[in-house]
């Protein structure tokens, strides 16, 4: 709790920056909407906030500022002042009026006065309470730093994470006292709030200046005294800067006494609240609400085993065939949730598979439980039911799977205390099992994904072996390549500096060797980005070594050294395959990521290479060749996709050759690699303006080749098309073996996320029916006793790529009927081409 580390006298008072907290969860959540499509982000996200609040923090005082309308004295001595700004998006204006009757409802005062900010009411309300309380600015604007003090600290909750600021931690973090924060920010300036600074003067200068002067008035008066560097920026701002100051530093005296009392919280009105939650669709925070907690179900606790465990038991959990149970693992035993009891059951895992042999069992992550203990796996299993998968496969857009995201989420209808776990699991997996059923989900959850499971657990066990001689060579070779880099961006730049440091290379490069800034970053400074260096190449001999070195220490940091590291004693790597973390139905991979090894270039064969079959065996990797192609030519029925399969061309010059208009003999290397740019990158959604990008051509010709493409492939055209109309009106899109995404945004008003719901509505189409594809691939090769036979293993999965390790002699052979099994997995119009290879290691057996 925060209280704990104001560690001061007297009850704090907090004092929340509404306004800002309304712009950002706006623009940082633009996707929530009622279900009649009212805007509802904004509201739902502070409500969030101050949920926090209360149930953290329990505060006795506080209040909520808002911005007043009308321009303020900032505007008066600085047209200019956030004139930037466009006008309050109706979507978020329409939401300000029910955000301050559900602040009253929770029991706090706004306070708001016209022509004047939120900020320097909070500044003006600081000053008169830290006398006699601590001051707690719940707020992420950062000019409210410079009222920090010994009894003023500042908190930004966050949604990801929070942020808590003393006086202690800002020194610490700037260098200088807050009340020079106006000084420094006059320097730096401050686009949002379209304050222009001083050209050329960044954090990083601002503070060395200010180390030996640390106020404009002490630059100003020592001004000769400047290095000369910093004279040539500031000379001609010498005056700007001081109205710069004004327009940050906050104002303390335009607060009202009678503002100032009474800022004690009113007792929260519970009826005003759960019919506001119900009217504005917020059923997640209605198990938020203290007054709603059901009442808790006691625990009985379960012994079975042994006699003398037997003697002292308290009860056996009597599980019907119909019901099932709910089961918890915690780390001294698991929970049992029966109809309306729970139980604690004290013993291993081999002792609860007693109690639920032959039942219904409704869990939370079948994956992590059976990864932790495999005897889950062997026969006899229950009949599980996995509540992480269900969620996700009912909204791939929750991104977040565990009990705590799915308990909050539905506990209003299961009306379930979250002490008790397991009978929540029970209560919660009936009720998805029911949304599966009616979502036409249930075939895509028993027939696929559930029993996918078991085989990830074994992937990831199995592992893949490690060349550490050869990982350490290549790192050897990297750091000197690295080592001569860096003595040739030193020589170039004139001094050393962190070349890993985005700050640091942003000043050498726009401050100190004077090339002109492409693009900003969200937080003001001058981008660095590798997409904004990869424009500037030819503006200075730096910038290709900068992007050089960048590829060869992310080949270091990323992979060489950390991998091997995490090698274990039998000198294989082990990963994690995720099932719930992508919104198209792909398997992700972390700790580490083993999807993300480089495949092309120059390092990417060299680095698969380190990646090795154990004693007496070899790998085979197994590719499906342009599988989202050609599941677009058999969703579309387009002749020419489909002749152009059929025939087994290459597909990208039968396009070029419809493209330009020639006999596909005739397609140029160039051509052919338009047109591959223009397959894949109209099938992703991109437009007119990225593919003129990525070909080097006008806008024009951009948009000639994609209406000449869409012409003679007039059936994609129209698959596109129905694609679109269908997630119109159902407000989701589906694949092959039905999997769903929804898509909020596809009706929005917002023109920009309706465009962007549009484009992954195709792409989640074709490359979540290529997830779907490949996932029923894994099974058939987990279910193949010929390839079991001949000692294979599935060990990796990687996009579209499988890699097995094999018994050493049977590797052609394994080859070649895993190549089978994963040409007939589906019954398409066109064939599904697949490329195999064997080796000794990765990069051997991938080409």
């Amino acid at each position: 709790m925060l209280k704990e580390k104001l560690s001061l006298q007297g009850e704090p008072v907090f004092l929340i920056d509404g306004s800002s907290f309304l712009y950002r969860a706006f623009y940082a959540f633009p996707d929530l909407k009622r279900s009649d499509g009212f805007p509802t982000n904004a509201i739902f996200i502070v409500l969030r906030i101050l949920f926090k609040l209360l149930r953290e923090e329990k505060p006795r005082y506080g209040a909520f500022f808002m911005d007043g309308k009308g321009p303020t004295f900032r505007n008066e001595i600085y047209r200019e002042y956030k004139a930037q700004r466009p006008k309050m998006p109706e979507d978020l204006s329409v939401q300000v009026k029910p955000l301050l009757e559900a602040v009253e409802l929770l029991g706090f005062k706004t306070i708001v006065s016209n022509g004047v900010e939120a900020d320097d009411l909070i500044a003006g309300q600081t000053q008169n309470l830290k006398k006699t309380h601590p001051v707690v600015i719940v707020a992420s604007d950062k000019d409210l730093r410079q009222l920090l003090d010994e009894r003023v600290f500042m908190w930004d909750p966050g949604v990801k994470r929070e942020i808590f600021m003393s006086l202690e931690d800002f020194r610490n973090d700037t260098g200088f006292e807050p009340d020079q924060w106006p000084d420094y920010q006059a320097l730096v300036g401050d686009s949002s709030d379209n304050i222009p600074g001083v050209p050329g003067i960044g954090p990083k200068t601002a503070v060395a200046i200010m180390e030996k002067y640390p106020t404009l008035e002490k630059i100003r008066d020592n001004f000769d005294d400047l290095a000369p560097k910093y004279q040539k920026k500031i000379k001609d701002h010498i005056e700007d800067i001081f109205i710069y100051r004004e327009l940050t530093r906050l104002k303390m005296d335009c607060v009202r006494d009678e503002d100032s009392k009474n800022l004690e919280l009113s007792t929260p009105d519970m009826k005003g609240l759960v019919n506001f939650l119900n009217k504005y669709e917020f059923k997640s925070l209605l198990g938020e609400l203290s007054f709603a907690s059901p009442r808790k179900v006691e625990k009985k606790i379960a012994w079975t085993g042994s006699k003398k465990e037997i003697s002292r038991k308290k009860g056996i959990p009597d599980i019907s065939d119909k019901n099932g149970a709910g089961l918890f693992p915690m780390e001294t035993g698991f929970l049992i949730g029966t109809e309306d009891d729970e139980w604690e059951a004290r013993v291993s895992s081999s002792e609860v598979r007693k109690i639920i042999s032959g039942k219904k069992v409704y869990v939370f992550s079948l994956k992590d439980l059976a990864a932790k203990d495999l005897s889950w796996l062997s026969e006899p299993m229950p009949e599980f039911f996995d509540i992480s998968l269900a969620a996700y496969l009912l909204n791939t857009e929750a991104r977040e799977y565990d009990f705590e995201h799915i308990y909050r989420v539905y506990s209003p209808e299961v009306n379930v205390p979250s002490d008790n776990k397991a009978l929540a699991a029970l209560k919660i997996g009936r009720l998805l099992e029911k949304r599966l059923e009616t979502s036409g989900l249930d075939a895509l959850m028993y027939e696929l994904e559930m029993p996918l499971i078991p085989i990830l657990i074994k992937m990831e066990s199995a592992g893949i072996g490690i060349d550490l001689k050869a990982f350490s060579a290549f790192l050897n070779n990297v750091k000197d390549k690295l080592d001569e880099l860096t003595r040739q961006i030193y020589s170039l730049a004139g001094k050393k500096f962190n070349i890993r440091s985005t700050q640091q290379t942003s000043i050498v490069l726009f401050d100190e060797l004077g090339l002109k800034p492409r693009r900003k970053t969200p937080g003001g400074a001058y981008s660095t980005s590798n997409v904004v260096l990869e424009a500037m190449k030819t503006d200075h001999p730096i910038i290709e070594l900068i992007l050089q070195y960048r590829t060869f220490e992310k080949l270091r940091s990323t992979y060489l050294e950390p991998l091997p590291g995490k090698v274990d004693n039998n000198g294989r790597l082990h990963t994690t395959f995720n099932q719930l973390a992508t919104a198209t139905g792909r398997l992700s991979s972390s700790n580490p990521n083993l999807q993300n090894i480089p495949i092309r270039g120059e390092f990417g064969p060299r680095m698969r290479s380190c990646f090795i079959a154990g004693p007496g065996k070899m790998l085979v990797a197994a590719d499906y060749s342009q599988i989202e192609l050609r599941i677009l030519a058999h969703m579309s029925k387009d002749a020419n996709l489909l002749d152009s399969f059929s025939k087994n061309e290459d597909i990208h010059s039968r396009t070029a050759g419809l493209l330009f208009e020639k006999d596909i003999s005739q397609v140029s290397i160039d051509e052919r690699r338009k047109a591959k740019t223009i397959n894949f990158g109209l099938l992703y959604g991109m437009g007119p303006q990225k593919l003129s990008r990525e070909l080097g051509i006008s806008m024009e010709e951009a948009k000639k080749f994609i209406k000449i493409y869409f012409s003679k492939l007039d059936k994609v055209r129209q698959f596109y098309e129905n694609i679109e109309e269908f997630a119109y009106s159902k407000g989701y899109v589906t694949t092959i073996a039905g999997r769903r995404r929804l898509l909020p945004d596809i009706n929005s008003r917002n023109a920009n996320l309706a465009q962007q719901a549009r484009r992954m509505a195709i792409n989640t189409v074709v490359q979540g029916s290529a997830a779907d594809v490949i996932k029923k691939a894994m099974l058939a090769v987990d279910k193949d006793k010929e390839l079991t036979m001949m000692g294979a293993e599935l060990i990796l999965q990687v996009h579209d790529e499988l890699l097995l390790e094999v018994d050493k002699d049977m590797s052609s052979e394994a080859g070649q009927r895993l190549a089978e099994i994963m040409n007939q997995v589906e019954d398409f119009d066109v064939p599904l081409t697949v490329d195999w290879g064997t080796g000794i290691n990765w990069g051997q057996a991938h080409d």
